[in-house]
């Protein structure tokens, strides 16, 4: 089985921004996959798991709601690593198009009183949310990219050197 290019990403170098992960062409469509990444894998812990799904609840919906971007927004969600979130828009953007974009909704969080969709009804773990720490990495991660929105570093995958043996066959960390 080939290795997907998100394993192919080496994960001891990468530090918190805004990746290109894939970009899809479906017919006439172009959809493009982004890695909004929080923390650095493997070297700082993982989002709190309450604090993450409270995340995904209220940028999923922010994003949805913001009118000049709601349009193209498809998908909003947690890595399974807990590291950051992918996010899923219409076309084919550089990451630093959808900075502004994604700047405003980690600000966003800052001003929410309560989770959105929180109810039994709307939500398959409803009790597991931490607003608080929401806030917190909302803003560590908001600071972080108003500070260093002028880096190159955190809209482009690092880039490393991979052991090909002799007949191309490629090794990979993981």
């Amino acid at each position: 089985m080939d290795l997907i290019p998100s394993f192919s990403v080496d994960h001891t170098l990468i530090i918190p921004g805004i990746f290109t992960s894939r970009v899809d062409s479906m017919g006439q469509n172009t959809i493009t996959t982004y890695d909004i990444r929080l923390t650095r894998p493997n070297r700082e812990p993982a989002v709190d798991v309450a604090a993450m799904h409270s995340l995904e609840h209220i940028i999923a919906t922010f994003l949805r709601n913001d009118p000049d971007w709601k349009d193209e927004v498809i998908y909003w969600g947690p890595m399974g690593c807990l590291t950051g979130f992918y996010l899923i828009l219409k076309g084919n953007r550089a990451p630093s198009e959808i900075v502004d974009l994604l700047l405003r909704a980690f600000q966003a969080v800052e001003e929410v009183q309560s989770v959105p969709g929180t109810s039994p009804e709307n939500c398959g773990n409803y009790l597991m949310h931490n607003l608080c720490m929401a806030k917190w990495y909302a803003a560590k991660f908001a600071d972080y990219l108003a500070a260093n929105s002028g880096n190159p570093a955190i809209f482009e995958y690092p880039k490393t050197e991979r052991l090909v043996t002799d007949d191309g066959q490629r090794f990979f960390d993981s």
